[in-house]
């Protein structure tokens, strides 16, 4: 666990560059073979492996998913660790300069190259540093050759041509700065005590990516340059193309661009260590006001180097299953009413390829750390003690035999991040990539010997022994009794009498009837989108979308009249409790209960208010899609509204207004919806009490005359049968008694204003000293005018432009200042545009005055042609690729009988955005941004007033 908390929080973003080539001979460099050959795992063959002479690998996988676009990355297998104690950071610096010119790209011309092309900085191109490689990423929005050659020139850029001037230099280090300030809070702090406890010895914690404060502010080029040329040779990179391209020439052109890169010496990898594995006894406790409570007990156990075969893939599944069986009898406990804790696991991660690391964390309410170490320990000891029951592991069976045969289902659709995410593991990890039905294949051959005696075997080998562990607590306060009090509770629970777990039954799922079949009154199609529109004679609406984008794949979205807008000034808070809802279970089942009920079933059950709708969604098979009906048909007419839902939202609410203004960014969620709305309590934090004292009695109260008669529209898209769709809506949601036909208009609800006063307003924060926080925020308008919604949402992308070249590339003040346009389609004639950007403490007026002079200069002098086209190009292209996902075929099914409107436009938008010239824009931003006077929020470190 502590391993994958180290990957987690080290990843750090940024993005990309490259050039051209042609094959020529290369000496032999020593370098890492694919691992095929020392492995039984037969390789998935739409993968196509390759290797340059000049060591460099390459992997091209065909795929249509989406359609006519593709991914390209360039992976280096060096990070941090490979740093000298000189270059502290600069691996990451160096991923930076990848922006910051070339021998065939000039300064400052990447970003806007790809822009041209389509490609949203962020979004379409990236990168990050880790320990143990960096990652450069692409984006691609069309598979035309072109676009693919200039991305392959891009990376060959980055592969050895980057110029690495001292005047670069000098500019990007603001930058790093900044993202080394933002990063940096109570989070970051912990989690660098937790590591100097675990392993106070080891390279890797002088090796963190973000860098040290010295190196990042006096590195050289040079230094820069030693790393690179050290680092970046063909041996040690790969370049990675998935995507809707001919192979052929795919790996034509890779060899065209990557042949000439000159062979270099492997480098040398590193040891992240050492690691004291005799390391015991010793207990930590580490406080700050922003930490929940935490336990953490572990022990580290030497590096086990298996290679990725068939065997040890069984042995892994073992061992598996013996981590999720615990986990599942902690989750259970944490499910129940008057719970020891909020969560706690089990689970044993690499550390690096130095060490393993078995961890059992709990989270406890503050204060109760003790009582949720004794419950998660003694759960632990039994379950080594006393093993695994046959219900257990047939659970756990029916739950990966159910993943692995939606995986082969979907095998023939799968997207490119799919695919991308098993090559990553090949080449960071050695994983090989196999096909879904081998995977099956191999699962069911050995399901037959899978035994709870198997099970806890190896478990217990998989496992370090916690044997005199090592004993962390972090929280708001010191526990009381300090670290003999820590110590003592795990050893006395540790010596303590137990008792075997108590075996449970599982129950059979109780909703199946829900009254006679609804009749259809109404049935037509949309042609143009392929919809098949339904009404049953109860009210309820159903909107059908086939199509095979993911195979055996099916995406619902129920909207049940109702959300955020039954709220008033007077009861502001009474949809807040809905997300818990599920924690109550149903009337016939705990939450707990239905886990094992549902077990190897794909079907999900939450919920959400919007803004005029309650909301459950989420993905289902064909198989299943019955199952998932009824259990949507059960949680609207029987929620269970079981205490321990009272409880854990209690806890929740505790936690969060205990570190309300943590950060920055904290501060302003929280404290922003009141500046905006003069304290009207709909759009404001209420105080604590408030939340203390709801119910799941009052959220009954509030919300069942909607659950019972509120409008109900479900929109279906996805691999299924029509008919039999519309046969299993009928006899669940069509069922139901009559409902409201129409979703309630709501008009008084819908008013919202934005403040008058535009005064700059100040709030604080309690993080690190020296983050601040500049926020500008103009009132615009709702977005039932096409043209003028259009304009905003190219102002925006050029707003952002401008901005990052601003504060980010030539001040050096945020490292990602951002922009948002919010155009309401809820609250009529209310929309918002702002401005935000994380800055130093002593930079917050010149970041003010930075923002400023944006606007004045975009709507006074004549916009730049090219800068409208930057800015223009991704959102056209982020059109062309709408409907080639579930996802986004959703974006337009969900609500399209009681919104139909929204369709009418859909087609519209393109040529609204094509149409926007550079005077339009210009107008535009005088209209809305120069010639309307903001609110500003400044957010502060609390000492600093």
């Amino acid at each position: 666990m502590i391993v994958r908390f180290i990957l987690s929080a080290c990843a750090v973003m940024m993005a990309l560059h490259p050039l051209t080539a042609q094959d020529r001979p290369a000496q032999s460099i020593a370098a890492p073979e694919w691992p095929f050959a020392q492995s039984d795992i037969p390789v998935d063959p739409l993968y196509r492996f390759g290797r340059l002479a000049n060591g460099m690998r390459y992997v091209i996988a065909p795929n249509q998913r989406p359609e006519g676009t593709a991914l390209v990355r360039f992976w280096v297998g060096s990070g941090s660790l490979e740093e000298r104690e000189y270059q502290r950071g600069l691996a990451h610096f160096l991923e930076h300069m990848a922006f910051n010119g070339s021998n065939n790209i000039p300064e400052g011309e990447m970003i806007k190259l790809l822009e041209r092309e389509g490609l949203k900085f962020g979004a379409d191109t990236n990168a990050s540093t880790g320990f143990e490689r960096t990652l450069y990423m692409l984006d691609l929005p069309r598979n035309d050759l072109g676009l693919l050659n200039t991305a392959l020139m891009l990376m060959r850029e980055t592969a050895s041509e980057l110029t690495i001037t001292h005047e670069a230099v000098d500019r990007e280090r603001g930058i790093l700065l900044s993202e080394r300030r933002d990063r940096n809070g109570y989070a970051w702090q912990d989690f660098l005590d937790q590591i100097a406890f675990a392993t106070p010895d080891a390279l890797y914690r002088d090796r963190m990516p973000i860098g040290r404060l010295e190196v990042l502010e006096n590195g050289t080029a040079q230094d820069i340059r030693d790393y690179y040329e050290r680092e970046y040779v063909p041996a040690n990179a790969a370049l990675v193309v998935i995507g809707d391209f001919d192979p052929d020439l795919v790996e034509e052109a890779i060899r065209a661009r990557f042949s000439d890169w000159e062979p270099a010496p492997y480098p040398d990898d590193p040891e992240p260590g050492p690691v004291d594995f005799d390391r015991s006894g010793l207990t930590d406790i580490y406080t700050d006001p922003a930490l929940s409570e935490r336990v953490t007990i572990f022990r580290l156990k030497p590096f086990d180097d298996t290679t990725d075969t068939a065997a040890q893939r069984r042995q892994d599944l073992l061992a598996k299953i013996g981590y999720d069986i615990v986990n599942r009898r902690l989750a259970a406990l944490a499910r129940n009413a008057d719970a020891p804790f909020r969560r706690a696991g089990l689970g044993t991660s690499d550390l690096f390829e130095t060490g393993h690391t078995t961890s059992l964390i709990i989270d406890s309410a503050d204060g109760e750390w003790q009582r949720g170490m004794i419950a998660a320990t003694t759960v632990l000891r039994q379950a080594l003690e006393f093993g695994f029951t046959e219900a257990e592991v047939a659970e756990q069976l029916s739950r990966r035999r159910a993943a692995q045969k939606n995986a082969v289902s979907g095998s023939e659709t799968r997207s490119h991040n799919q695919l991308l995410s098993d090559i990553l593991a090949l080449l960071d990890d050695d994983r090989i990539p196999s096909t879904p039905l081998s995977s099956l294949e191999r699962f069911e051959a050995f399901a037959p010997y899978i035994t709870p005696a198997a099970v806890l075997a190896a478990l217990q080998q998989d496992m370090a022994e916690l044997t005199d562990p090592l004993i962390r607590f972090t929280g708001r306060e010191a526990p009381a009794g300090g670290e003999a009090a820590l110590r003592n509770t795990w050893n006395d629970v540790a010596r303590a009498e137990i008792e075997p777990p108590v075996e449970k039954e599982t129950a059979e799922f109780a909703y199946h009837d829900f009254g006679p079949a609804g009749k259809i009154i109404a049935d037509k199609r949309d042609v143009r989108f392929g919809f098949r529109e339904i009404q049953f004679e109860n009210g309820v609406m159903l909107t059908l979308k086939t199509t095979d984008l993911e195979e055996d794949r099916v995406r619902f979205r129920l909207s049940l009249d109702g959300g955020s807008l039954l709220e008033t000034k007077d009861d502001p808070l009474k949809t807040a409790m809905l997300a818990s809802l599920p924690i109550g279970g149903l009337g016939q089942h705990s939450q707990d209960e239905l886990a094992s009920i549902l077990a190897g079933r794909t079907v999900d059950f939450s919920i959400s208010a919007a803004t005029d709708a309650f909301v459950m969604g989420g993905t289902t098979t064909p198989g299943d899609l019955e199952l998932q009906l009824q259990l949507l048909a059960a949680a609207i007419t029987d929620p269970g509204y079981r205490p321990e839902g009272d409880e854990r939202f209690a806890k929740a609410v505790a936690n969060f207004f205990a570190n309300l203004d943590a950060t920055p960014g904290r501060a302003l969620a929280n404290a922003e919806g009141a500046i905006l709305s003069d304290r009207d309590p709909r759009f404001s934090l209420q105080p604590r009490e408030a939340y203390d004292a709801l119910s799941f009695a009052k959220l009954r109260g509030d919300i069942a005359d909607r659950l019972a008669n509120g409008a109900i529209e479900l929109a279906l898209v996805g691999d299924f049968d029509e008919a039999e769709a519309i046969d299993f809506v009928a006899r669940t949601l069509g069922a139901l008694p009559k409902r409201e036909a129409d979703f309630r208009p709501q008009a008084e609800a819908r008013q919202r204003s934005f403040t008058a006063d535009r005064s700059t307003r100040i709030i604080t924060h309690s993080g690190e000293p020296d983050q601040a926080l500049v926020r500008y925020i103009w009132p615009t308008r709702d977005d039932s005018e096409l043209n003028e919604d259009a304009e905003l949402r190219l102002l925006d992308a050029v707003v952002q432009i401008r901005v990052q070249e601003e504060l980010r590339e030539r001040l050096g003040q945020a490292y990602s200042p951002y922009v948002t346009n919010s155009t309401s389609s809820e609250y009529p004639g209310y929309g918002t545009f702002a401005v935000s950007a994380s800055v130093d403490l002593a930079d917050i007026e010149a970041a003010s005055e930075a923002i400023d002079a944006v606007v004045l200069r975009l709507s006074e002098e004549p916009l730049d042609e090219d800068l409208v086209e930057r800015a223009r190009r991704p959102i056209l292209e982020s059109f062309a690729n709408r409907l080639k996902s579930l996802a986004s075929w959703m974006a337009v099914a969900d609500r399209a009988q009681s919104e139909a409107e929204r369709l009418e436009r859909f087609d519209a938008w393109p040529g609204a955005i094509t149409a926007i010239d550079s005077k339009r824009l210009q107008l535009a931003a005088k209209r809305w941004l120069r010639d309307q006077k903001p609110v500003r929020i400044i957010v502060v470190p609390e000492d600093s007033r």
